[in-house]
């Protein structure tokens, strides 16, 4: 099992997202809010706003970077929150 994942944070008064994708989803997040993870999360506190889970690796990455390219799903999720 995969999941593609969006992690949201707020840094003045704006909210940044971030689409990822693991094989363990909770361990992953804890990586990102360690300084552990992507560069771009480093140094925020990230919590998670959206995952859905996959059978495969390949399916999981293709869907990842339709959801990177996504913007208007993205903005959508982060309204909701």
């Amino acid at each position: 099992m995969y999941f593609v994942y969006l992690l949201v944070t707020k840094i003045k008064n704006k909210t940044i997202s971030y689409v990822g994708y693991a094989k363990d989803i909770k361990k992953r997040l804890k990586l990102h809010n360690n300084s552990k993870g992507a560069k771009f999360t480093r140094g925020r506190k990230w919590k998670l706003a959206y995952y859905k889970k996959y059978d495969n690796k390949i399916l999981a990455m293709k869907e990842e970077y339709k959801l990177k390219k996504n913007y208007k799903l993205r903005n959508k999720i982060k309204r909701e929150l």
